[in-house]
């Protein structure tokens, strides 16, 4: 967390960061005053950069609200990897949806989140619990569990120093053992299950993307209400799923 004084000796980048990662994908535009708040800047300072942000069309203004620009959406469509892998994978997340009728997400492992990057809705749609670019803790996810299992200790270990991780319900693991073992029997089965541990009401089945080197470059998953998610049923389904993708872009891809 930053601390009052932490732009004492931080760089012009640094408060950029700052600003942009204000903004969750909740809100509904930010006013000057919020916008300092949450990025813990002088209002003064957050006023001039965000009138320049606006001006590069990196933030958008309607009236005294300030949202995410658009420029950013076209910049992050520019990314080589993630759009390599979503170009590669909707074909067969839409046979993974119409084969299920459940949601189906694609997403990579930031540091301790996945953030997502391709979904398609199930049939009927519902609004989605993670949307494209949305980020979500990777502990309380099937799709942050699959690529932990296979990834290295010390990016398990990262997710919490002290040992104790957050909770998003009441059934999301708080504890790094714990988890360790969830991700021991997910290794073995090759998909990862979770029940109302991110949001209560829903469930969630995924599968890991594999390279050439046996790193998991992201992970693919279905999901739905907790009450119509069978594991046993789509596992395999998903499990067929990120096989697929792993020869199709896994294989291809430089160690």
């Amino acid at each position: 967390m930053r601390t009052a004084d932490w732009t004492d000796s931080v760089s012009v980048l640094d408060r950029l960061t700052a600003v942009f990662e204000a903004f969750t994908e909740d809100d509904e535009g930010l006013g000057i005053s919020e916008l300092a708040r949450r990025a813990n800047l002088p209002k003064s300072t957050v006023s001039r950069i965000s009138a320049e942000l606006v001006a590069q069309r990196l933030l958008d203004r309607e009236g005294d609200k300030l949202y995410l620009g658009v420029r950013l959406f076209e910049l992050g469509q520019t990314v080589v990897e993630p759009r390599r892998l979503r170009r590669a994978a909707l074909p067969v997340m839409t046979d993974l949806r119409n084969m299920t009728g459940y949601t189906v997400n694609l997403a990579v492992l930031d540091v301790t989140d996945v953030v997502c990057i391709a979904t398609v809705l199930g049939v009927p749609a519902t609004p989605p619990v993670l949307r494209v670019g949305g980020r979500l803790p990777a502990h309380a996810t099937a799709l942050g569990k699959a690529i932990l299992a296979f990834s290295p200790p010390e990016a398990v270990h990262a997710l919490a120093s002290d040992g104790v991780l957050g909770r998003r319900t009441p059934q999301t693991v708080g504890d790094l053992d714990a988890l360790v073992q969830e991700l021991g029997e997910a290794r073995r089965l090759g998909t990862a299950v979770e029940r109302e541990q991110c949001v209560v009401g829903r469930a969630c089945v995924a599968s890991p993307i594999m390279g050439r080197a046996g790193v998991p470059l992201a992970a693919i998953s279905v999901a739905g209400s907790v009450d119509d998610v069978e594991p046993e049923r789509v596992a395999a389904a998903v499990h067929a799923a990120a096989m697929t993708l792993t020869r199709r872009v896994g294989a291809h891809r430089n160690p």
